[in-house]
């Protein structure tokens, strides 16, 4: 293996990626919201996913986090999506990171009322 693709291999693997049940993109404007309340949800997620322990573990309930600039849903935001269900959600404000994060990825009940669109990827066997 290349020297690049093993250090590459390495930085995976200390944040266990492979080991994560899901992915929530979040974006953070600014077309979709003003920058400054994308900044302070995604903050939000990142405190509550560490606070939880679902941020670089792996297992049930383990989910990895990225932070975009545009999902190309230009208005609602801010906007984010978890994978591999693919539920995007609407609105998706600092305030309401908590309870997403309770519901959807802790006990696994999307927050219907906030969700816009689905895109499910099938899972690998």
């Amino acid at each position: 293996m290349p020297d690049d693709l093993a250090r590459l291999k390495g930085i995976a693997d200390s944040m266990q990626i492979g080991g994560y049940e899901r992915h929530v993109f979040l974006c953070i404007g600014p077309d979709c919201c003003a920058p400054e309340v994308g900044a302070a949800a995604w903050d939000a997620l990142k405190g509550e996913l560490k606070r939880r322990n679902l941020s670089l573990a792996a297992g049930p309930g383990a989910c990895y986090r990225t932070k975009a600039g545009c999902l190309r849903v230009c208005d609602g935001g801010p906007i984010a999506v978890v994978y591999p269900e693919g539920t995007y959600y609407a609105g998706l404000t600092a305030e309401r990171i908590p309870e997403f994060v309770q519901k959807h990825l802790v006990d696994g009940q999307p927050v219907e009322e906030w969700i816009f669109a689905r895109n499910p990827l099938p899972k690998s066997s």
